[in-house]
């Protein structure tokens, strides 16, 4: 059984995940938003993976949100500007899982958008 918090936890990742996935790559820029949108995609897809064998260990939850980010934030550093400063937002997101604070898991839908919001604009 799932605990409340570890729903949430994947509530959040599965939000971040599909606002990387949806986003809109203007055609001719000089950065391949599709290819950094799959690489993101693929570091949100681990983690999901990861979540599966985190049911009777909730630190392995902060463990694979601190994962992400760290994987978030080495893709962020190919880039600069608003692409890199959006990578940068979704990694912080992940960062932010802390299983035992709920107050932390408060306002993430709010930051996912934003985040996600940063990204199309950085990539249209």
């Amino acid at each position: 059984m799932k605990t409340p918090r570890r729903r949430t936890a994947i509530a959040v990742a599965t939000l971040a995940i599909a606002a990387i996935s949806t986003t809109a790559c203007g055609i001719g820029n000089k950065v391949d938003c599709a290819q950094v949108s799959g690489e993101a995609q693929k570091i949100g897809q681990e983690f999901m993976s990861s979540m599966g064998s985190a049911a009777t260990d909730p630190k392995a939850i902060e463990k694979a949100g601190q994962d992400a980010s760290d994987k978030l934030k080495t893709l962020a550093s190919k880039y600069d500007g608003e692409l890199a400063s959006a990578l940068n937002d979704f990694a912080d997101i992940y960062a932010s899982l802390k299983v035992d604070d709920a107050a932390a898991l408060q306002g993430v839908s709010a930051k996912v958008t934003a985040a996600s919001t940063k990204l199309q604009n950085a990539c249209s």
